[in-house]
């Protein structure tokens, strides 16, 4: 028994064959898996980093056998793209999926800072990011590169430089705001309190100046630095004539401070320095938590981005090879993609048959089976070398479209935000009139006074807490849906998906499993039985309908088909030498009745009659259960035979199950349960479901389904568990649930606190505590919904 058990490689984990190589590791045989293991335990003996295997916290990834010599990197397309130009040489940031740990980093930058005295190495096992600096006249990146994957931990090209730095950038001027403002508010506070206990005015004032001198000092970096954020929203909303959340924070920070300065100068009675920091501050914490619940939800479309690999092996004229990065893949290119490695773009399968893991698009945790001909997608990845033409590459492949839809969704304010808006604007202006009447009867009465009421009337009604309830809690959804394999397509989508009252449900490929199985053969005026299957695959081919895979294994790439349609509800029609064909409904495809069958024939008379199994999801009862006991009404409609759908339907016990449905007669039904008042929503995976999908209140569609339905849909099913939809559903109602109480303790809580502050019983520091903490309160309450139930 070796460090990770019996049986288990000492350096990756994995199981060990029957003759397993030995490595000598601090004085004791060690069992490796396989040469490439061997390799690196010996190196990291040799190197003296032994010290790695007793700090990791989990097996080093495996060493392929053939991990290539990265000399694709120094291509100028990729160097222009990805490494930028600083002291002493080239820094460029790759990608590590195996950077596990502290104890990974760490061997990283031991590894590679001895090969030469130029490179510096900088590894997050958080972000699974490396940043590398190297002088290219003493050494080259691909050996940087190559050592690292010797090591087990094969890089990748990260995202464009310029954006990550813009990010970097930007998380790091945040931080440093906060740390500043935290820094000044604690300083600020002391001096204040010991002006505060100074009640008698028992102190010196030559003390008292140095204290306000040295709190204006302090105060300054934090207002016009940390506080610049608001101060920026106050000078955009002055210039466009609009009253938001800034106008309000930005001027009582500026009143604060510069009433202080003055007073300070002149000696006056009262400053407000504290008030005006501890704003800040408190309001940069409760928006930086906001931001890392919005970073969270986009970190989940991150990955997806992230899959494809860097470089394609692309055929050349001749036969041979050449590896180009993906911008420079086109669409009739012929590509090779090794064993494990992900597809480098949207084609058609050539040469031979293989199984494709596609979780990452479809959710379906087994490699599917597809046959020469059938089109493959960008991310997938297969267990066997294969070949492909390309049909789409970069920006026009399916993933980039789910990617580019996810952020469409989150750049977009929802409805519900953008009333929030409209609120607080008018809020914002009933605050400021009352500010102004406070100040106004104040004044007579004792104008000492009037400013520092003025002040605390701004401050403790800042509608902050109201301006972030709403962003905060769709953030923190957002993420939980992530989490659980749903992606939120339109910016309302979770809004409408709380009121739900009744969901629609296809059939075909929704609550059946997308794998059909041919069971029986019918033939007719002559055809014989392979040449009818020849024939119905041949039209079946271009089709992404479940039925289609009951046809695969008698595919003939040899068959030319012209003048391709499909038929919606009806079939697939097509020539094939010169002669007309048609699959599907009896009547349609046959010129018989409609019984329930696939039939093949020329549209008069048959040819074949296909009896097609579909097996039932084995959570689809658990889907219907869990929707009813969440008071949702279930509806069935399907294009399938009145037979396959009661049968279903008695199975999930739903009452109302329409069959032969078009997908106009689909629209129609939503539109008819809308106009009755219920707010519609509609699972389906299949093109004929788009028109429905569009026009229902909200919708899912399969990530693994057609291209037209991720456009119609609202919200997107990466796995294949139909549970997933209650669970959304559940997720959409605590969301609303949430957005009430916080809310409702925004508006509560300024309808209390402005009758004290104009009272005078609130002081400008206390009131900016006050706020913030109800701030900080929304923003904590929110951040509830990334807890997702079972």
């Amino acid at each position: 028994m070796n460090a990770n058990g019996a049986g288990a490689c000492f350096h990756c984990g994995q199981a060990l064959p029957a003759q397993a190589p030995q490595v000598l590791i601090d004085g004791a045989m060690q069992s490796v898996c396989c040469a490439g293991c061997a390799t690196a335990a010996q190196w990291i003996r040799d190197a003296g980093l032994v010290q790695y295997y007793r700090l990791r916290q989990g097996a080093a990834a495996r060493l392929e056998a053939d991990a290539g010599d990265y000399a694709e990197w120094l291509h100028p397309d990729i160097l222009a793209a990805h490494a930028q130009a600083v002291t002493g040489g080239l820094e460029m940031t790759v990608l590590v999926r195996e950077l596990r740990c502290a104890a990974c980093a760490w061997l990283i930058d031991q590894a590679l800072t001895r090969m030469d005295a130029s490179v510096q190495v900088r590894a997050n096992a958080a972000t699974g990011r490396v940043r590398l600096r190297w002088d290219p006249q003493r050494i080259e990146l691909p050996q940087l590169l190559r050592q690292m994957a010797v090591l087990g931990f094969a890089p990748a090209l990260a995202g464009s430089p310029a954006q990550q730095r813009a990010e970097q950038q930007l998380r790091r001027r945040e931080l440093l705001r906060l740390g500043v403002a935290g820094l000044g508010a604690m300083q600020a506070m002391m001096f204040a309190e010991a002006l505060y206990l100074d009640s008698a005015g028992q102190m010196a004032p030559a003390t008292r100046d140095f204290l306000r001198w040295t709190a204006l000092l302090v105060s300054t970096p934090v207002v016009f630095f940390a506080g610049w954020p608001f101060i920026a929203g106050l000078l955009r909303d002055l210039r466009q004539r609009v009253a938001s959340m800034d106008l309000l924070a930005g001027g009582a920070i500026l009143l604060a401070y510069f009433a202080s300065a003055v007073e300070t100068v002149r000696g006056g009675t009262h400053v407000w320095f504290d008030a005006a920091v501890m704003f800040v501050f408190l309001l940069l914490a409760a928006r930086q938590l906001e931001t890392w619940a919005r970073r969270r939800a986009r970190a989940r479309t991150d990955a997806l981005a992230h899959t494809l690999p860097a470089f394609a092996c692309r055929e050349r004229g001749d036969g041979s090879v050449e590896r180009v990065p993906l911008a420079r893949l086109r669409a009739g290119d012929g590509v090779r993609v090794a064993a494990g490695e992900a597809l480098p773009a949207d084609g058609v399968l050539l040469d031979a048959p293989a199984a494709l893991d596609e979780s990452l698009l479809s959710g379906e945790s087994l490699p599917l089976l597809r046959q020469p001909g059938a089109p493959v997608l960008a991310g997938s990845s297969s267990e066997a070398p294969l070949r492909l033409r390309v049909s789409a590459a970069g920006a026009a492949t399916q993933l980039a479209g789910l990617v580019r839809l996810v952020d469409q969704a989150q750049a977009l304010r929802p409805r519900l935000a953008r009333r929030a808006d409209r609120v607080a604007a008018w809020f914002i202006s009933v605050l400021l009139l009352a500010a102004l009447a406070a100040f106004a009867l104040w004044w007579p009465q004792d104008p000492a006074r009037a400013f520092e009421i003025f002040l605390a009337v701004l401050v403790v009604s800042c509608p902050c807490a109201l301006s972030l309830a709403i962003p905060a809690a769709l953030a923190a959804a957002q993420d939980s849906l992530a989490r659980i394999g749903v992606l939120v397509l339109r910016a309302d989508a979770l809004e409408n998906l709380a009121r739900v009252d009744t969901v629609l449900l296809d059939k075909t490929g929704t609550l059946t499993l997308q794998k059909t199985q041919l069971e029986h053969v019918e033939i007719f005026a002559g055809c014989d039985r392979a040449r009818a299957l020849e024939l119905a695959a041949a039209l079946q081919a271009g089709s992404a309908h479940p039925l289609a895979s009951a046809f695969g294994a008698a595919a003939n790439q040899s068959l030319e088909l012209s003048e391709w349609q499909q038929v919606a509800g009806q079939g697939l029609q097509a020539r094939v030498a010169g002669l007309h064909y048609r699959l599907g409904r009896g009547d349609f495809a046959a010129g018989g009745r409609d019984d329930g069958g696939v039939w093949l024939g020329d549209g008069q008379r048959p040819l074949a009659r296909f009896g097609i199994r579909q097996q039932l999801r084995a959570d689809a009862p658990a889907l219907a259960a869990a929707l009813r006991a969440q008071g949702v009404q279930l509806e069935l409609a399907s294009g399938d035979a009145p037979a396959a759908v009661q049968e279903i339907a008695r199975v999930l016990d739903i009452r109302q199950a329409r069959a032969r449905q078009s997908p106009q007669d689909k629209l129609v039904r939503a539109r008819e349960l809308q106009q009755q008042g219920h707010v519609v929503a509609m699972l389906g995976d299949g093109v004929n479901d788009a028109p429905v999908l569009a026009g229902a209140n909200v919708s899912f569609a399969f990530a693994g389904g057609a291209v037209t339905t991720h456009r119609a849909a609202d919200l997107l099913l990466t796995g294949d568990s139909l549970l997933r939809v209650p669970q959304a559903v559940a997720i959409a109602r605590r969301t609303r649930r949430i957005v009430r109480q916080n809310l409702a303790w925004a508006l509560a809580y300024n309808a209390l606190a402005l009758p004290f502050a104009a009272l005078g019983w609130i002081s400008p520091g206390l009131a900016a505590l006050g706020m913030c903490a109800s701030s900080l309160l929304v923003v904590l309450n929110a951040l509830r919904l990334r807890k997702v139930a079972p």
